[in-house]
């Protein structure tokens, strides 16, 4: 059997007022039209917080200081494409305003009620507000 990778992405809510941001994706060829949050797959030699800070840096501008930057959970995702593990991160502090600076991969960034995320929110992001916020950890989804 040939070795077996997994791909990690992370992803970041920032939080401000009880609201939470989601970009539009768009012209990636995958759940297009669809809200998440901003995030991005996990680079060699770098740690999970890391990469958070540098992708929330890269598709919104905000800096991110790692003492403001809180673990949330983990999930196991099962795709048609293959399997990954993502990370959710929480922030409700950071340094700079929240533009949008992948305009060819996003066509609208905007704060959300977090109880209320648009119906085109990713099933897997609404899931995940909805477990973390239960004070779970831990989850799968795909599996079924």
């Amino acid at each position: 059997m040939p070795d077996f990778r997994v791909l990690s992405v992370v992803h970041i809510m920032l939080f401000k007022g009880g609201q939470v941001l989601l970009l539009r994706r768009c012209n990636t060829g995958h759940m297009d039209g669809y809200y998440g949050f901003p995030g991005g797959k996990l680079d060699g030699g770098e740690t999970l917080q890391m990469a958070a800070i540098r992708e929330a840096r890269e598709e919104t501008g905000v800096r991110i200081d790692p003492a403001c930057l809180h673990m949330l959970g983990t999930m196991h995702i099962r795709t048609p494409g293959g399997e990954r593990i993502d990370f959710f991160f929480r922030a409700e502090g950071w340094s700079g305003e929240v533009s949008n600076l992948e305009p060819n991969k996003c066509d609208d960034l905007s704060w959300f009620d977090a109880d209320k995320l648009p119906d085109n929110t990713l099933p897997f992001m609404k899931k995940a507000m909805d477990t973390f916020g239960r004070g779970e950890w831990f989850m799968e989804h795909g599996w079924d």
